[in-house]
């Protein structure tokens, strides 16, 4: 193979390389739009894992009982609002 051939070679692989890195590929058009009840149910899952790690660092000593008590309160109000209102949103 010649000097010529071989950057030939180069400049090609170099080009494909670059069009199979940088191509738009259609994958965003395929998603739909989220509604907000698509959006409180992931939050709701967040919650209750949120929950569940609290209960578990509270039992490895982790948290102390005032402070377990005060987060606690916290994610089971944020959670009985989210839960309210994905019932509504389901209701209509």
């Amino acid at each position: 193979m010649t000097e010529l051939q071989g950057v030939i070679a180069g400049a090609m692989l170099a080009l494909a390389l670059g069009i199979y890195t940088f191509w738009p590929e259609n994958a965003f058009a395929n998603q739909r739009e989220k509604t907000r009840l698509d959006y409180l149910l992931e939050r709701k899952e967040q919650l209750y894992e949120n929950l569940r790690d609290l209960n578990f660092e509270h039992r490895a000593g982790k948290y102390p009982e005032e402070d377990f008590l005060t987060q606690r309160a916290l994610l089971e109000d944020e959670t009985a609002q989210l839960l309210a209102e994905i019932e509504h949103l389901q209701q209509a």
